[in-house]
């Protein structure tokens, strides 16, 4: 038998992370025009747009949210750039802001300024009621590109053929696509965010078998450790090889099989850096976010959340020195709230999140205009079989926080 193998292909999204990276401190405000020089993908929108200064987008934002009234909410990610955050109705992680949309009763329309996984997940939550809108449709997720559903089900039938029915537990990270959560829906599986993922690895075991974590291998290896798996009782599933790199008995042995993916920002985060960090500050507090690789997470003082991570620096005595391992318009917009602590990033190369970056006003601004002339545009829908199974896994996490 002539077994054909994948070439191993990057997702665009990754190749693409440190097209906005600066070295200067500050992410500057440019026109679109100037923002499409840069080499990643945009979608196309009425050039008109393009060449408005960033004071005006933001006036003409506001006159056109504000013509909206209740009819709309507007959600924006913590790690989405100010220049847009600024006009989020709420700020948050994904689950957070999903969970806010669904509650609305008073809206059609939820614009999120976010990237596509988001916006999946509100239109799941929300119904077929919430009309979901991303604003630009390369507003992606490198790491949700990382596990596709073909191979994903490849890698499910293999387990089950070498383990047999009900022998694994899929737990997706909420960074996945519907098409993922639904696979984990229909095989008893569930999804979770980095905040609790631990409380969902405790509900896997508790079934007995194995678990298969997706598709971050990071926070999947950093929750095993905190549960007290050891690192060989977990394996890498790397999608381009027969078996994911493995033989049968490997699979036999492992407690913990981790889907090969990671997240293009926090990859970035160094154990030199945090070094570098001590040398400058020997009483700083470092804290980073546990998608980042192992040897960084154990060498900081505290690991977590983007929630845990601004409450934390929030919830310290003044006068005291942060260093952190998340996204930049994160840490920036931490700084600049809390004037009694230094807080600063741990990456000296300032890099945003180059698909989330892809938000820029000009884009809010058109989906507004298209709103108010009666026009829907970039909305986000799932096909109600993977939303059903989707909402499962959702539910299912839901009830072990």
């Amino acid at each position: 038998m002539v077994v054909r193998l994948r070439e191993p292909t990057i997702p665009i999204t990754e190749v693409e992370q440190s097209a906005f990276c600066q070295t200067d401190e500050e992410l500057k405000s440019r026109t679109l025009l100037e923002e499409f020089e840069v080499g990643v993908r945009w979608q196309k929108l009425p050039t008109g747009y393009m060449r408005i200064e960033p004071e005006e987008l933001g006036r003409r934002i506001q006159e056109a949210r504000a013509a909206l009234d209740r009819r709309l909410v507007i959600l924006g990610h913590h790690y989405q750039r100010d220049e847009v955050i600024r006009f989020a109705d709420f700020r948050g992680d994904s689950f957070k802001l999903s969970q806010f949309a669904a509650r609305q009763e008073d809206a059609e329309y939820v614009i999120f300024c976010g990237v596509h996984f988001m916006a999946e997940t509100a239109s799941i939550l929300g119904g077929p009621e919430r009309r979901v809108i991303l604003p630009n449709l390369m507003a992606g997720c490198s790491m949700a590109d990382m596990a596709h559903a073909d191979d994903v089900l490849d890698c499910w039938d293999d387990l089950t053929d070498a383990l047999g029915e009900g022998a694994v537990t899929p737990i997706t990270y909420m960074n996945s696509t519907a098409d993922i959560k639904a696979m984990c829906g229909r095989n008893g599986g569930i999804v979770c965010t980095s905040s609790n993922a631990s409380a969902t690895y405790r509900w896997a075991l508790d079934k007995g078998g194995k678990i298969l974590f997706l598709p971050d291998q990071h926070l999947g290896r950093n929750t095993g450790l905190k549960m007290g798996i050891g690192l060989d009782e977990m394996i890498v599933w790397n999608p381009f090889k027969p078996m994911g790199g493995h033989t049968e008995e490997d699979l036999r042995r492992a407690k913990v099989i981790l889907w090969q993916g990671h997240c293009s920002v926090h990859t970035r985060f160094t154990v030199a850096q945090i070094e570098e960090a001590r040398r400058r500050y020997p009483d700083v507090h470092v804290v980073v976010h546990p998608e980042c690789v192992m040897e960084v997470v154990r060498e900081a003082d505290s690991d977590g959340s983007t929630e845990f991570i601004k409450k934390s620096i929030e919830d310290a005595p003044a006068g005291t020195v942060w260093a952190v391992g998340t996204e930049i318009s994160l840490v920036n917009r931490i700084a600049a709230e809390n004037p009694d602590k230094t807080v600063f990033c741990l990456d000296s190369v300032v890099c945003p999140c180059a698909t989330m970056y892809r938000i820029h006003p000009a884009y809010l601004l058109w989906v507004l205009d298209g709103l108010n002339e009666g026009v829907v545009v970039n909305e986000i829908s799932v096909d109600p079989e993977i939303a059903g199974y989707a909402r499962v896994a959702l539910d299912r996490m839901l009830s072990v926080v």
